[in-house]
């Protein structure tokens, strides 16, 4: 339920439902932001008088009139956030079940889609509910069993991408499904090259490379899978410049889906533990794609990305690459990954538009 609250009615736990300003230019706080008592300080503080919120329901909160009524119980406590703890159970689940499946595909069976549909598509609604358990999903994955989780994670993150991009829920499932299957081809690759703890060599990368192939012959019979899907499988590793595979298709012929793939694919990929190096802070691959990859990917893509796992606001809690914590204090406007961030070890404000080296690891919930 969205009402008006003055700030002495906030409590932690509530969301903002519009941005808010405090006497400035841009929010001080964006919509969606589920407060803290940092937060509500802050809004003290910046003189805002009421925000408009949602409040969230939960069972002390239902009358007794209707707890005994199976509809109005239900109905409100499905649109309850799951619990992180919850929510990794059953990401976790879909990886073991995904793990299971590519056994069979490397035994050479094909995929059977109608089962992966039945452990992914329950996933990937509750990640578009849940927006804010994006960012940790680098942190759910291994390096020993990156390709599952690879997977699954890509699926999850091209629903939310195209949701955030305003395609109906249909369309993002589908996606959601497409990304989950993107990589089955992986099973054709040989495991040696697929395990290995050093970078690939040239020949290596090359029979890799043949996976999108591999995938779309392993789908291409399957009726819940449609054709503008399938043709993002395939093309979920071209680049906008001509610099992808398997065909170098460059700008329009690359359709906006697969676009949308290969933002999912290359942002998991990055910030996920490989056998051969380390993850990398979300906030710093997201400036990554935009500044170093720029012309390679979609930017209305990159944008609705960076909108799902990047919108940071004044008063957030935030680890740096560095293991220091601390608030940010005020958000540059060109640089809005870079903000300016108070140290809680020391007090002392530092600017991470200029400390280029340092970057937000993750924000602190």
């Amino acid at each position: 339920m969205e009402v008006y609250k003055t700030i002495s009615e906030l409590r932690a736990g509530i969301s903002l439902k519009e941005d808010v300003f405090g006497k400035t230019k841009y929010p001080i706080m964006r919509k969606d932001t589920e407060l803290t008592l940092e937060h509500i300080d802050v809004l003290q503080a910046f003189g805002v008088k009421r925000v408009k919120v949602e409040e969230r329901v939960t069972q002390k909160d239902i009358p007794e009139s209707e707890k005994n009524s199976s509809v109005n119980a239900e109905d409100i406590l499905d649109n309850l956030p799951v619990s992180m703890y919850q929510l990794r159970k059953e990401y976790n689940e879909a990886v073991r079940s995904y793990k299971k499946e590519f056994s069979y595909w490397r035994a050479g069976q094909r995929p059977d889609v109608p089962k992966v549909r039945g452990f992914i598509i329950p996933l990937l609604e509750k990640f578009i509910k849940q927006k804010r358990m994006l960012t940790m999903l680098n942190d759910f994955s291994n390096a020993e069993e990156y390709i599952y989780h690879h997977s699954v994670a890509v699926g999850i993150l091209a629903a939310a991408i195209s949701s955030q991009m305003g395609y109906e829920k249909g369309d993002a499932l589908q996606l959601g499904l497409a990304g989950a299957l993107a990589d089955c081809g992986m099973a054709k690759i040989p495991p040696a090259i697929l395990e290995k703890t050093a970078f690939l060599t040239k020949e290596e990368y090359n029979e890799v490379k043949k996976h999108t192939l591999f995938s779309v012959k392993m789908i291409q019979d399957t009726p819940l899978l449609r054709q503008d899907m399938k043709l993002a499988i395939l093309q979920h590793h071209e680049r906008l410049d001509g610099s992808g595979y398997p065909r170098g298709e460059k700008m329009d012929t690359i359709s906006v889906f697969s676009q949308i793939l290969a933002v999912a694919d290359v942002f998991h990929a990055m910030t996920s533990e490989r056998l051969y190096r380390l993850k990398q802070s979300p906030y710093k691959v997201i400036e990554m794609i935009k500044e170093e990859e720029f012309g390679k990917f979609d930017i209305k893509v990159v944008e609705a990305l960076h909108r799902l796992v990047g919108n940071l606001s004044i008063g957030t809690r935030v680890k740096l690459t560095d293991g220091e914590v601390g608030e940010i204090m005020f958000i540059h406007r060109d640089t809005p990954l870079r903000p300016m961030i108070k140290k809680e070890s020391d007090g002392t404000i530092i600017d991470l538009a200029t400390h280029r080296s340092i970057a937000i690891s993750k924000i602190i919930e």
